[in-house]
């Protein structure tokens, strides 16, 4: 199969497995100043702000918080740390946006500051950007090799972007430490598969095996496993007994249905979908996976509604965008169809599906020059990845939204 011939979902395996992952906090010693604002009397200047700041933060008065060090920055306009831990505030109420731009600022005036690199990182991760989080892990790594969660997210973040090699080189100094979480030996093992190193994956599988013991988490994580390895039937074996021992255990009819999808079990995948909603109804990806299920039966009616669902609460699917404009383009609704392939071709514009599709819309709307524009970026992207499958296994990660829940 072409490498390309399938939208990726984004994330996978995002679940944090070094407990404790949080935002690092900065401390600061200023010169002080004094301030015209008074407590009980006494005059308070920069660093006296930055305590009450500092001890709002630990009694999880956030509000106040991020009025005391405003109130540093009023009166130290450079006080990059002030800046640092209202970037962690915003991160804390999921602000990303925020969070960024009081970390890029403290970036420029403390680029030597402990921790700042490890938040950007942590926020272009929540956001799902993990090609812009690698480089800022990798500083950290840099400069604290022995840090465990920097390079477990640098791990993670060079697998979700397909740089397996990488992965299993950020990943494997961590053996010592995690062998015995049933978590990382899955996603070490599946980097190694898929660069091709079988030693390690064969190791890592050995280990899971020894130390996961008989439950159910065990089975749907090894269940996952085989269907990464098109192992099809032994992937059934395993989620079926995860179900059996917990009927309701998250996920596991989600990967169930994608395995009967894979075996072309449509019915049963889609029973299985609509079981897991029941489970975790908040799961864009549940829906994701139904709109690409009922467009390829050409269910238009429901792969619609089954996309809109999903962009309602995943609005970076570029698999749900891809079937809303499929639908669009059947429908002959052109326009919309347009503005739905666009959106796609933003999250995944190297997707050969995509640029095809793209491709015929603007042929229906009487835009020939870009749409031979766009048939001609297909054609590379076929042609690159053909290469590419000569040159390496040509396999893709399984989608695992069990596992892309990212630290707070």
């Amino acid at each position: 199969m072409n490498r390309h011939s399938k939208i990726r979902p984004v994330a996978i395996f995002a679940v944090i497995l070094i407990t404790d992952v949080r935002p690092t906090v900065a401390s600061w010693n200023f010169q002080d100043q004094a301030s015209p604002t008074k407590e009980g009397g006494a005059p308070l200047g920069p660093q006296g702000w930055f305590d009450k700041g500092q001890a709002a933060m630990q009694s999880g008065d956030l509000r106040g918080a991020r009025s005391a060090f405003q109130q540093v920055l009023s009166l130290d306009p450079k006080a990059a740390a002030a800046y640092v831990n209202l970037g962690v505030i915003a991160m804390r109420q999921k602000q990303w946006d925020e969070a960024l731009r009081n970390l890029r600022i403290a970036e420029k005036l403390a680029p030597n500051m402990s921790g700042i690199q490890l938040n950007i990182g942590l926020v272009e991760y929540q956001r799902q950007h993990y090609e812009a989080a690698i480089a800022p892990f990798e500083n950290v790594v840099r400069n604290d090799p022995k840090s465990m969660q920097a390079r477990y997210l640098l791990g993670l973040c060079l697998t979700f972007t397909e740089q397996y090699g990488k992965a299993v080189e950020a990943l494997e100094p961590l053996w010592n430490e995690m062998s015995d979480n049933i978590l990382y030996l899955y996603v070490l093992g599946m980097a190694a598969d898929l660069a091709g190193n079988q030693q390690l994956d064969q190791r890592a599988m050995q280990q899971l095996l020894a130390v996961g013991g008989d439950t159910p988490e065990l089975h749907l994580i090894l269940g996952k496993a085989h269907m990464q390895r098109q192992e099809y039937d032994q992937a059934m074996e395993e989620l079926q007994k995860a179900l059996a021992e917990k009927p309701n255990l998250p996920y596991a009819h989600f990967n169930l249905g994608m395995t009967y999808a894979r075996t072309g079990e449509f019915e049963k995948s889609e029973a299985e979908f609509r079981k897991d909603i029941e489970v975790e109804p908040d799961l864009a990806d549940n829906y994701e996976q139904l709109a690409q299920l009922y467009a390829r039966l050409q269910e238009d009616d429901q792969a619609n509604s089954a996309s809109l669902k999903a962009l309602k609460m995943n609005p970076q699917s570029a698999n749900a965008w891809y079937v809303l404009a499929k639908v669009r383009d059947r429908r002959k609704e052109y326009a919309e169809a347009l503005k739905s392939i666009d959106a796609a071709a933003k999250l995944a514009p190297s997707n050969q599906n995509v640029l095809i599709l793209r491709a015929q819309i603007l042929l229906h709307l009487g835009r020939t020059a870009e749409a031979k524009a766009e048939f001609e970026k297909a054609k590379s992207v076929v042609a690159e990845g053909e290469r590419q499958d000569r040159d390496a296994l040509g396999r893709k990660m399984v989608p695992s939204p069990e596992l892309k829940q990212a630290p707070e």
